[in-house]
């Protein structure tokens, strides 16, 4: 990995788009689900504070800022992480707290999840929690009313919608760019979806994650140009700290599960590097700031009240 700093913005592209970190750690993921219970977490070897802190020094050295979108469960166990992430100028947001996809999820324990997250990271960042992302993109077609909650809840953003087709996830038919989403008890929530791109009436993904280490490097680029050119919209990237692990410990899952996990993680930090040299990036909240008519956050969420 280069540790040349970028000192020239002017030479970085004139439309800033949105860079977004899903912390978590390597064990954490659906895809491993089957095979490592969350009663367990405590039992692996955790690499999630040291692939963070490389994922900072990596956007300290491009200027770039970002949402790191926490679960709940690594943020109370490394609070210290979580302030680091926010005094070097990122934002706080929230992963759930036991990365459970939502629609494995009733309303109240969704609602008990998300209380739980948002508190053990406002606890440690001591700033307040405005965007949502559900693990693995599982607010689908089956539950929406995930929205409403999160409405309920205080948020004033949610990224969890993907409008794409995949055996795990995806809305198809869901709007492709930014967003206000009303709900159905008459909040209104900012969406904010994951970059895709339209190909001969098919939607398919833009940059990130496991797309960003498989695909072609010239793919991705491409999409932005796209962006820029065409749409005249932000790219929102998204990626995991694990993901610029190569050495992390593997797991016996299944084949499809280790091919998506695995693939190119080598080739991750020199990929991220090429973007964050070529573009500016800054948090999805940045697109939305704070507005008078935001719900406000429920009283108390230790006492289990609901608005």
């Amino acid at each position: 990995m280069t540790t040349k700093k970028i000192t020239n913005l002017n030479d970085k592209s004139r439309r800033p788009h949105f860079l977004s970190v899903d912390v978590e750690d390597y064990f954490m993921v659906e895809a491993f689900s089957a095979v490592v219970d969350r009663r367990d977490w405590d039992n692996w070897e955790s690499r999630v504070v040291s692939n963070t802190q490389t994922t900072l020094d990596l956007l300290d050295r491009y200027h770039a800022t970002a949402t790191f979108f926490f679960v709940g469960w690594v943020a109370k166990k490394f609070p210290r992480l979580v302030r680091e992430v926010q005094t070097r100028g990122h934002e706080l947001a929230c992963h759930s707290y036991w990365h459970r996809t939502v629609y494995s999820l009733s309303p109240d324990e969704f609602r008990a999840d998300t209380r739980e997250a948002v508190g053990a990271i406002e606890d440690a960042g001591g700033v307040k929690v405005r965007g949502y992302r559900a693990p693995s993109w599982s607010i689908t077609k089956n539950c929406l009313w995930a929205l409403d909650v999160l409405a309920e809840e205080g948020f004033a953003y949610d990224s969890s919608i993907y409008p794409i087709r995949h055996d795990l996830y995806g809305l198809p038919n869901a709007k492709r760019f930014p967003y206000e989403h009303m709900c159905r008890n008459g909040r209104l929530l900012d969406e904010i979806p994951p970059a895709s791109i339209n190909i001969l009436g098919q939607t398919l993904p833009g940059a990130g994650g496991g797309y960003l280490r498989i695909f072609p490097l010239s793919y991705t680029r491409w999409v932005f140009k796209i962006f820029e050119e065409d749409y005249e919209e932000s790219v929102v990237v998204y990626f995991h700290p694990w993901e610029l692990d190569p050495n992390q410990p593997r797991i016996r899952g299944a084949l499809k599960s280790r091919l998506r996990h695995y693939t190119n993680l080598g080739r991750m930090s020199s990929r991220l590097e090429c973007l964050l040299a070529d573009y500016s990036f800054r948090p999805l909240g940045a697109a939305f700031p704070p507005k008078e008519t935001d719900c406000q956050r429920r009283v108390d969420y230790k006492e289990g009240n609901k608005q």
